[in-house]
């Protein structure tokens, strides 16, 4: 255990694994639990809500809405808040996080990871917002309304709804995320964003040849609006060799661009079949923390990759 760690990781799928297996955040089988994160001397953690059709096999959602799928998940997050209110706290901004670290309490933001979720509609988007969600993936795999994805229709950008909602994001003080978006799409938010955006879990493309993952001129624009990107863990997103040090080349390549300011963790934990060699969960975040220690890395380079970095994202662009 390191008290002497922050840590800020900017995407997991914990909601969705509790929604489909029951257990709760505060110890669970899954990879991310409050017993578990509490060996870090502060812990913030964005948790997405995610879910499609094909996630709930035995259950018919012919008809459902993906509006509906949100409301059920989101529920289920504010009776954790609830239950969980002397360890964790539902967090808005970078002001609202600092006051729950003052109180020993971790730090919950909220995301939607595929606008479907929110039917790709201004109004849900409004809604969203109001219960609390700070950030949104444009797109999962699946194309939708606003935009083609890595995977279907990749050539595509943002339509002119994509385009509407993205400004609506802005004027809501909402973190705009491209990790599953085209690169046609990527480019159209680079173009539209004034400030920060981020990719909340996403690896270096010139180190793994994947299309989920940055190619170096996206991490530079990334730079260039002073936004993130999150270090994926999925073991499909980083290499032939799925250990810690392949995880330290994609830094490190960041690192070579100058991405000092622009390098975050998206561990992309519990949306993950497989994890890299001897990383359990959100426990092992110390252990590249450490391997980073090893190869003469300062700490405070370290703290603001593992936190700071991020921290100031939010702390410019989530301001309402």
């Amino acid at each position: 255990m390191n008290r002497s760690i922050d840590l800020f990781d900017g995407h997991c799928d914990t909601v969705l694994m509790r929604y489909l297996q029951g257990g709760n955040f505060w110890k669970n089988d899954g990879h991310v639990d409050l017993e578990r994160a509490g060996r870090y001397r502060r812990y913030a953690q964005f948790f997405a809500i995610w879910g499609q059709p094909e996630d709930f096999p035995g259950r018919d959602l012919r008809g459902m809405a993906l509006w509906s799928i949100f409301q059920e998940e989101y529920n289920l997050f504010r009776r954790e808040m609830a239950d969980q209110q002397d360890r964790i706290r539902h967090c808005r901004t970078a002001a609202e996080a600092e006051a729950a670290f003052a109180e020993g309490k971790a730090a919950a933001f909220l995301s939607v990871e595929g606008a479907e979720l929110l039917d790709c509609s201004l109004e849900r988007l409004e809604e969203a917002h109001t219960l609390g969600v700070r950030a949104v993936n444009l797109t999962w795999n699946h194309k939708n309304a606003l935009s083609g994805t890595n995977l279907e229709e990749p050539e595509k950008g943002l339509t002119p709804q994509g385009r509407a909602f993205v400004e609506k994001m802005g004027r809501l003080g909402m973190l705009v995320d491209v990790s599953h978006l085209s690169d046609p799409g990527f480019w159209d938010v680079a173009e539209l964003v004034p400030g920060p955006f981020f990719a909340s879990h996403s690896n270096a493309r010139q180190v793994f040849s994947h299309t989920r993952n940055l190619t170096d001129a996206q991490f530079t624009a990334i730079i260039d609006h002073n936004g993130v990107a999150g270090l994926n863990l999925y073991a499909q997103f980083l290499g032939e060799r799925v250990d810690l040090d392949t995880v330290v080349s994609h830094l490190e390549h960041w690192l070579e661009l100058g991405g000092e300011r622009s390098i975050a963790l998206g561990g992309d934990l519990d949306g993950c079949s497989q994890l890299p060699e001897g990383f359990r969960g959100v426990e092992d975040w110390e252990r590249l923390w450490e391997r980073l220690l090893q190869r003469n890395y300062s700490e405070a380079l370290l703290r603001a990759l593992f936190f700071e970095n991020l921290m100031r994202v939010v702390s410019e662009v989530c301001t309402m």
